[in-house]
């Protein structure tokens, strides 16, 4: 069985989990950081020297670092479309998935949901986050003409380029900002939600985490 350290709120854990639910495999989950702690005993620490979460055991392996999980989980429990063995076709789906994580997520994560939800609107930067929208513009205008008609980042197969990419935009269109229209982006989100697995892991509320005034 494996084992996921990580809250199921956190953005970087999500992904992880929403593929360990694609691919059916038994699983354990356990909460920390954030209100649960916990990431900074010596326990947790052996398994991450870092302190952060996902860490994910299998067996006697333990992996951390999301995108790095999300490889090894694809290449030995979901070979195929998802990720293929041969070189030149896998090639594609990790330069659009290294795109989601260096590029979208943290065009979006810490400039603007992290603004938006993890810090009390009393201390919010409001031109931050608007430069940072802005920013955010011609970077969705690659993702939607990369999506075209779909259904997927890469055409016909779901792949992991979808995991890392997709999970972001639930936050995305539940987050108070202003969204342009972009009918292939509303599309694919759509297509992301009729999947099971994605409903169960990503589609997880975040009021959790957001932050309150002091009293």
């Amino acid at each position: 069985m494996l084992t996921v350290y990580g809250r199921a709120t956190s953005s970087n854990v999500q992904p992880v989990m929403w593929l360990i639910g694609e691919l059916g495999l038994a699983h354990e989950r356990r909460d920390l950081g954030h209100a649960f702690g916990g990431l900074e005993t010596p326990e947790f620490r052996a398994l991450n020297p870092n302190g952060l979460i996902p860490v994910l055991r299998d067996g006697d392996l333990v992996v951390w670092e999301s995108c790095a999980i999300l490889r090894y989980l694809a290449a030995r429990y979901g070979a195929g479309a998802l990720w293929p063995e041969e070189p030149a076709a896998r090639a594609p789906i990790d330069m659009w998935a290294e795109w989601g994580k260096t590029t979208l997520t943290q065009g979006f994560n810490m400039p603007i949901f992290w603004q938006l939800v993890r810090i009390p609107p009393s201390r919010r930067d409001s031109a931050a986050v608007a430069a940072a929208l802005a920013r955010l513009e011609p970077v969705l205008d690659i993702l939607e003409q990369q999506l075209g008609a779909g259904p997927h980042v890469l055409g016909p197969d779901f792949t992991l380029a979808d995991i890392v990419i997709g999970h972001v935009l639930y936050r995305y269109y539940t987050v108070e900002i202003p969204r342009r229209e972009r009918p292939a982006l509303a599309r694919y989100y759509a297509t992301l939600q009729a999947r099971p697995a994605y409903r169960e892991h990503v589609m997880v509320s975040w009021e959790p985490i957001r932050a309150k005034e002091a009293s």
